[in-house]
């Protein structure tokens, strides 16, 4: 710890977002001794290291950011207000002028920030903002390592959020020329190395760096690639009269959670942003992917990230909660439920472990068979093919139309759903000890809908899921204790 407190500090703007969070999880696994500096510093509770500090401090604010540049050698300014107001630039401006004036009067010898791609000529007014935020970092007097990248495909970029949200809504989309504009889009994991690798490089003046990733390909060809990855077919007709504009209105009706920040990256669509200074190959090691392993990385980062997180504590956290049928996470939807019980974790996993197969699934036998019999007709598994012990369960093993994807005992329990479904779906239980006596039995249904018809399939019988897989906890509720009374479950969301 000594040795790591003796080592300079590194300012880190942005954690809370989707590149500085990234960013932060590999420098602290390097060992790097950062502070964050944020509006909301409860936002990353739980999310940082032992070596990092979090510090209170707005951009906008002059007098807040007195002290948090102490000690520090490098600044990342990962921030921009694009979503939080129309004044986006003007607050930008502002922004990077006190951030630069702090940073020169702290002695800090080097910023690190991501601007846009684009030739300097018919920029929209959101590249533009970009571009003047990096000239105003540099007249602060710091030398700034720029970062130019087009879209980011990533997990919670904005860019592929509002291209997932299109593909996945949209069987026909009707596409303005804009989607036939070159791009050359790069990696998530990429940008970071490369914001990584901006520490080692030596000290000096400023410069900027033009990155992309291994391909240069049009808008259309993103989607179509998305598309085929989630194993949907998407039809997207050319008409030449769809301005930006109309187009940002068609995005009003589609995808209205990204319609505002949606409105500004579309006007962006006009300009070509393809690298034209290679000057980033020859001073890093980075070599990024191309659009097809850019975007199954994301896909896969993704998978692993949501694996490995709470669902039902995801859901409630980062989650959209639904007016009918729970809630979404991406393109997840989620329903989770609890119960408590008046026993220990062992004896209220123990119903839990037993699922299936011989034992049954303790409520609405009915329809479990009717379900399994579709399935049979559509050409799936069905509910017939048991369970190899009747006690015991192991990642891998089969339960009827399910497969174990993971199993700790006395805690959890995942099951992954192996019959025709218009997407993928997960059902997870978690056990977890209460304060005094007792545990909590919670149990999560995950459906990553596949398209408009997987929205469809997950709302139509979300109904019939919430009177299942209620009547099933509360059974495994009532085999946990023996037949006492059992409190009524608490719905989540």
């Amino acid at each position: 710890m000594q040795a790591t407190e003796r080592r300079p500090a590194i300012l880190l703007t942005g954690a809370t977002g989707c590149i500085g969070g990234r960013l932060l999880a590999v420098l602290e696994a390097r060992g790097h001794r950062l502070r964050c500096l944020t509006r909301r510093p409860a936002a990353l509770d739980g999310r940082v290291g032992a070596h990092t500090r979090v510090v209170r401090g707005d951009c906008l604010d002059p007098g807040s950011l007195q002290g948090a540049f102490a000690g520090v050698v490098t600044a990342y300014y990962l921030v921009h207000s694009m979503g939080g107001a129309a004044d986006f630039d003007a607050q930008d401006r502002a922004a990077a002028r006190n951030f630069g004036e702090a940073a020169r009067a702290a002695g800090v010898r080097r910023i690190v920030y991501v601007g846009g791609l684009g030739a300097s000529a018919g920029l929209s007014r959101h590249l533009r903002s970009r571009r003047e935020t990096g000239e105003i970092l540099r007249e602060s007097g710091v030398p700034v390592i720029e970062f130019r990248s087009a879209v980011v495909l990533g997990a919670g970029s904005l860019s592929f959020e509002l291209i997932r949200a299109l593909v996945e809504r949209l069987p026909m989309m009707i596409c303005p020329s804009w989607v036939r504009t070159p791009t050359q889009p790069i990696a998530l994991a990429d940008l970071v190395a490369y914001l990584a690798a901006a520490l080692y490089l030596p000290h000096g003046a400023s410069r900027v760096f033009e990155i992309g990733g291994a391909d240069v390909v049009s808008y259309g060809e993103i989607m179509q690639e998305y598309a085929r990855q989630r194993r949907l077919r998407r039809l997207l007709i050319p008409v030449p009269l769809l301005t930006p504009r109309l187009s940002s209105l068609w995005l009003d009706l589609t995808t209205p959670v990204y319609a505002r920040v949606g409105r500004e990256l579309i006007d962006g669509l006009r300009t070509a942003t393809v690298v034209n200074d290679n000057a980033a190959r020859s001073a890093f090691r980075v070599r990024p992917l191309g659009l097809r392993d850019a975007i199954a990385r994301a896909l896969e980062e993704e998978d692993a990230a949501f694996a490995a997180g709470p669902w039902s504590e995801a859901a409630l956290r980062v989650g959209t909660v639904l007016r009918s049928g729970g809630a979404r996470i991406r393109t997840r939807l989620v329903y989770s439920c609890a119960v408590d019980v008046p026993a220990a974790p062992a004896a209220a996993f123990a119903p839990i472990r037993r699922l299936g197969g011989d034992n049954g699934w303790y409520y609405g036998a009915w329809m479990w068979r009717l379900r399994g019999f579709a399935d049979r007709l559509l050409g799936g598994v069905g509910m017939n093919r048991g369970r190899r012990d009747g006690e015991h369960l192991a990642a891998g093993d089969v339960v009827d139309c399910w497969r174990v994807e993971a199993c700790e005992p006395n805690l959890r329990l995942r099951l992954a759903a192996e019959m025709k479904l218009p997407g993928r779906a997960w059902l997870q239980f978690d056990v977890t000890p209460r304060d005094g006596a007792g545990s909590t039995v919670r149990q999560t249904a995950v459906f990553d809908a596949a398209g408009l018809l997987g929205r469809c399939y997950w709302h139509m019988l979300y109904p019939i899921h919430v009177v299942l897989f209620r009547g099933l906890l509360r059974s495994i509720a009532k085999r946990a204790v023996g037949t006492p009374s059992v409190p009524e479950s608490r719905a989540v969301p």
